[in-house]
């Protein structure tokens, strides 16, 4: 089954849907009115239940199939919100609010699952009951976390669950996906050095925090190099360091701060253990204290085998066997879909989005020529997933 008819006749209200959101991002849980543009859609699609406000803003909707309601549900994820970035592209539908931007493709993300929406209502060719889960705050306010803890998984009992997003660099009509950890966690980390300022001009009366905290970022270095086995994977990154307000005054205080990346609980305890020992050293020879303020933020993605090979074989339904790696090499980044695999079973894909800007960069751009394979293949997990009796 190549991509489905139906959606790509769909194609041209897929995009405007697409472009109408991507003019109008917002961030975080403050993402009212592109909630209400998915609820008025859901609700012209005949969902049989459309619900609000889970997670603050996150929404639902539910299709039954052919059969009605009863059996099993599965559940399908998009994220709706943008980035606090200055947008660069010069596109006809860029940005109208200063300051915000679809930087991440979470405008294509949603306008595919609608697209998927509105076919899946039209045809119901399946047994049971989807969920649709729009979710806030996938850009570091963890809003997948909320919605759960809302209640989202006992309002919609899902036996499994599937997240998609888009990859610039893997070309369009191509999917990736893998078995186990597929995005990494994201803990973030602040080390305060506390010492004794003095005139630049009497070192000697100082507890010099900046000399401290050049000893630090080389020393944090080693975690990976000397800590940690080679065929596993972890990123220490130290991206902020400041201290000082004059040129001829050694500061009492510094900042040292940053991120880890790890892609098992292993090396994430590892390197917030070794970070904690790290400091405390270097500032206990320099004669000063470290304070250590540890963020554990995302946790790891991880995919489980069965439903990963299961959204291999779907994506192979929709665009060949040649365009799918069933074991496409993990990112370092994060991402808040953790929780739910955490929660339940299910798995998270790579669509391709062809040559373009990276995430997170101000002259991105979601590719529209992504949009019918992407939901063509919401479309065929669902059949698939819960065949006619």
């Amino acid at each position: 089954m190549p991509v489905s008819n139906r959606i790509a006749a769909l194609r041209p209200e897929i995009e405007a849907w697409r472009r109408t959101l991507h003019a109008q991002p917002e961030l975080l849980y403050d993402v009212t009115d592109t909630a209400a543009f998915v609820e008025a859609r859901l609700r012209d699609f005949g969902c049989d239940e459309v619900t609000t406000g889970i997670g603050r803003t996150g929404v639902v909707g539910v299709i039954h199939g052919r059969e009605g309601p009863g059996g099993r549900m599965i559940g399908l994820r998009a994220d709706m919100d943008a980035l606090p970035i200055v947008e660069e592209t010069g596109l006809p539908y860029a940005s109208e609010r200063p300051g915000a931007m679809h930087a991440c493709g979470h405008d294509g993300h949603t306008a595919m699952l609608l697209g998927a929406a509105k076919g899946l209502a039209e045809t119901r060719g399946f047994s049971g009951s989807v969920a649709l889960i729009f979710q806030p705050a996938e850009e570091g306010g963890a809003g997948g976390k909320a919605m759960i803890e809302d209640g989202l998984f006992e309002r919609f009992p899902v036996s499994q669950v599937y997240g998609m997003h888009n990859l610039p660099g893997l070309a369009v009509g191509k999917f990736g996906m893998r078995h186990g950890a597929i995005m990494a966690s994201t803990d973030e980390f602040a080390i305060t050095l506390k010492g004794r300022g003095s005139h630049a001009a009497m070192p000697q009366r100082s507890a010099d925090p900046i000399l401290a905290g050049a000893a630090l970022v080389q020393a944090l270095q080693a975690i990976v190099s000397r800590n940690t086995d080679p065929l596993k994977s972890l990123v220490v990154s130290v991206t902020q360091f400041h201290g000082g307000f004059a040129h001829n005054v050694i500061p009492d205080n510094a900042l040292v701060s940053g991120t880890v990346r790890a892609l098992d609980t292993e090396m994430r305890d590892l390197a917030e253990r070794r970070i904690r020992e790290i400091a405390a050293g270097i500032a206990a020879v320099h004669g000063l204290a470290a304070d250590v303020d540890w963020d554990r933020n995302y946790p790891v993605t991880v995919n489980d085998a069965a439903e990963s090979d299961f959204c291999a074989e779907v994506a192979m339904d929709i665009v060949g066997p040649g365009n799918v790696d069933a074991n496409a090499a993990p990112l370092l980044a994060g991402e808040d879909f953790s929780y739910m695999l955490e929660a339940k079973p299910g798995a998270y894909v790579f669509i391709g989005n062809g040559d373009t800007s990276g995430l997170h960069t101000a002259t991105y751009d979601f590719s529209d020529e992504a949009l019918v394979a992407g939901s063509s293949y919401w479309v065929r997990l669902v059949e698939k997933a819960l065949p006619l009796r």
